[in-house]
């Protein structure tokens, strides 16, 4: 007779009950565990399963090729000798691995708040910091930062219309809403109007948000990955075509010919997945991490 049937009932439960986590923590909390380790051992596997962990001089060396890192000073300004990164927004200064995330702004999010006092700061939108993002980085490169929908002073070209009829009608009143007096509008006249300063604190909601396209150009010379921040904040990777645009300037800091930095940039390029996924990168801190290995400056790590 089966020797669970001569128990309470209750007890015959709890005793299934216990085998059933007993059985389910070997398998699933030791044999599991133990085999997936033991696969990820395997010639190939293994360098991934460890983390992408690099070797070498510099700040690199102690990072993962899967997770960016910043390449700046103290002060926040990119090192020129480095490729720089795209911008992040994981933690205050970027690329914190604890604080991984995005701003979570969307299209949307045109109109900046304009400051009216020390504890009332200032909070840009997506396009004005996309704007001023564009116009750093072509500074730092030597090529025009102009962006669609974009002044020149680098912030968001968004108007406040006010109509006749509210949504329809003839003009009334244009204000350039990200540019706050006394500042010059971007824009002297809309259909007829004058266009006015902002003035922080007055409530604009009653006019219709118009962002203005300018006269840039529709492929401008920043790449749009140079702008924006990846979704994890920690995208170790850029286009071909950023790295491209930093090259000469790379080149020029380290003394080397263009021709090696490009070569470098195509060494560290990693096709589309499968041939047919995505689209190419360039790993920016496997790329930095070999410029210091193979061509030092003042004949040390660069950083």
């Amino acid at each position: 007779m089966n020797t669970l049937s001569r128990l309470p009932s209750w007890v015959a439960q709890h005793l299934v009950a216990a085998r059933v986590v007993l059985a389910l923590t070997l398998l699933l909390g030791l044999a599991y565990p133990l085999g997936m380790t033991a696969v990820a051992q395997v010639p190939g596997l293994r360098h991934a399963a460890q983390g992408s962990a690099l070797g070498g001089p510099g700040k690199a060396a102690d990072a993962s090729s899967l997770i960016g890192q910043s390449f700046s000073d103290a002060k926040g300004d990119p090192l020129p000798q480095y490729f720089q990164p795209r911008p992040s927004d994981a933690g205050a200064a970027g690329y914190d691995p604890t604080s991984s995330g995005a701003s979570n702004l969307g299209s949307e999010s045109v109109v900046d708040h304009l400051s009216t006092g020390k504890n009332d700061p200032a909070v840009s939108s997506l396009l004005s910091t996309v704007c001023a993002r564009s116009l750093a980085v072509g500074r730092l490169e030597h090529v025009s930062g102009a962006r669609a929908f974009c002044t020149p002073d680098g912030v968001g070209a968004v108007l406040g219309v006010y109509r006749a009829d509210g949504l329809t009608g003839t003009v009334q009143r244009a204000v350039s809403l990200n540019q706050a007096c006394p500042e010059k509008p971007f824009l002297t006249r809309y259909q007829g109007v004058t266009v006015e300063c902002a003035k922080p604190g007055e409530d604009y909601s009653g006019a219709l948000v118009t962002p203005i396209r300018g006269d840039a150009p529709a492929d401008p010379a920043v790449p749009a990955d140079a702008v924006t921040a990846s979704a994890s904040g920690l995208d170790p990777d850029i286009s071909p075509a950023y790295a491209h645009l930093q090259a000469a300037r790379v080149a020029r800091v380290r003394h080397l010919e263009l021709a090696t930095v490009l070569q470098l940039i195509s060494t560290y390029t990693t096709g589309r997945t499968l041939g047919l996924l995505g689209e190419p990168v360039v790993d920016v801190v496997e790329l930095n991490l070999a410029l210091d290995r193979s061509y030092p400056l003042n004949g040390g790590a660069s950083r």
